[in-house]
């Protein structure tokens, strides 16, 4: 089962992510690819693979990604062949992506679980992204700016999950893949 998790920048996304993974062994989680400076504490290969724009083009021109978006002003997409190997091996993939890919992979995987994670609130989205100390005052602007838009998506996607507090949040997603998971076409493909 692919499993998209999509949302604005600052809604707790790779939090949630790495609670599922240390809870649920049967998942794998698919490393993006990006173009942006891995911000402190981030690992190449285990947050993200951190390419040059030259790199991320010659793997765009090669069809490398499953999908791929300009996100502010970098790049972002998702390694098609990591996915289909897992998803081949029978494992469920958890994919991380903003919503110009998950709208991609929606087209080329419409089975797949596609959930919305959003904050409480837009005050509450500035709070956790100044939290960072990444951004400066005008990127907090058109990220703000950005995730509005983006919750306008939110009808196109399975499940919409307010992450007010990580631990509920996860449990509501573990519950929508046991949900999906008894779906009927899904219990009736695999048998």
């Amino acid at each position: 089962m692919l499993v998209v998790l999509s949302g604005p920048s600052g809604a707790g996304k790779g939090t949630i992510c790495r609670e599922l993974l240390s809870q649920l062994p049967e998942i794998r989680y698919s490393v993006s690819v990006t173009t942006r400076s891995p911000r402190a504490g981030e690992k190449d290969g285990v947050d993200y693979y951190f390419v040059s724009r030259k790199e991320f083009e010659e793997m765009v021109a090669r069809g490398a990604f499953l999908e791929w978006a300009q996100v502010y002003d970098h790049f972002y997409g998702t390694p098609r062949e990591k996915v289909e190997e897992y998803l081949a091996s029978g494992y469920d993939v958890l994919l991380e992506i903003d919503t110009q890919g998950a709208s991609q992979v929606k087209e080329r995987f419409p089975a797949g679980v596609f959930i919305f994670v959003c904050p409480p609130s837009l005050q509450e989205l500035a709070v956790r992204i100044a939290g960072r100390g990444t951004e400066s005052p005008e990127d907090m602007e058109i990220r703000l700016r950005w995730a509005e838009n983006e919750l306008k998506d939110v009808s196109s996607y399975d499940y919409v999950v307010v992450n007010d507090v990580v631990k509920d949040a996860v449990e509501k997603i573990k519950s929508i893949l046991t949900a999906e998971k008894c779906r009927c076409a899904r219990v009736m493909q695999e048998r």
